[in-house]
């Protein structure tokens, strides 16, 4: 497998997860401010998780469908590296935010079927990287984070103007297929990596980054 993948950790609630997250080679930890969702981080509680960060990694913050007071509320008071937006923000959306923070956003783009790559296209043309997430099932409550696995054969060989990331059901026994099979040199996990929902898994983050590098 190759070593010069990125693997982000998203959902970290604490700091001895960013501290196990860091050791363990993570190039991105991903804080979430959705209120639906078991990571769900208050403003003061991300203010010290992304002060707590290690440089050179990066910090990111995961919004759904946010307006201009939250994202003025989450970028004055947490450390930030990028903005992910992981709703059903247009083009428009993500080129407003992009100008307003001037932090690089990565827009997440849900896939169910060949029917979702064009909106995949079109948002790689705006956004500062893109990531490439199963499409969650129809009524769910959360956007990600549902641990389903999407087909990844649809994604293989295909390369957009921007670097891109694959998410959606990964965990230590299937990622080093998914990024064989896919041809991606990013990774996101979240609920691959937990014991229960929300609650990172210390052994399983290590053997996640592992193989996902190694």
């Amino acid at each position: 497998m190759p070593a010069n993948i990125r693997v982000k950790i998203c959902g970290l609630r604490d700091t001895a997860m960013i501290d196990v997250a860091a050791r363990a080679g993570a190039g991105y930890v991903g804080f979430v401010f959705f209120p639906k969702s078991p990571r769900f981080v208050s403003l003061s509680e991300a203010a010290e998780l992304g002060s707590h960060v290690p440089f050179g990694v990066a910090k990111v913050a995961l919004v759904v469908d946010p307006d201009d007071a939250l994202l003025d509320q989450i970028t004055a008071q947490v450390p930030l590296d990028m903005i992910q937006l992981h709703g059903h923000e247009s083009p428009e959306r993500v080129a407003q935010v992009k100008s307003r923070y001037g932090l690089p956003v990565m827009k997440v783009v849900g896939v169910g079927d060949a029917s979702d790559l064009a909106e995949l296209d079109v948002q790689a043309r705006v956004a500062d990287q893109i990531l490439v997430d199963t499409k969650p099932p129809k009524g769910a409550d959360l956007p990600g984070g549902n641990g389903l696995v999407f087909d990844w054969g649809l994604v293989a060989r295909r390369r957009w103007p921007c670097p891109w990331m694959l998410a959606g059901g990964l965990n230590a026994g299937n990622v080093g297929e998914a990024i064989a099979t896919s041809g991606t040199r990013q990774v996101d996990v979240s609920s691959g990596v937990e014991s229960a929902p929300g609650v990172k898994d210390a052994a399983k983050i290590k053997a996640f980054i592992d193989a996902a590098t190694c």
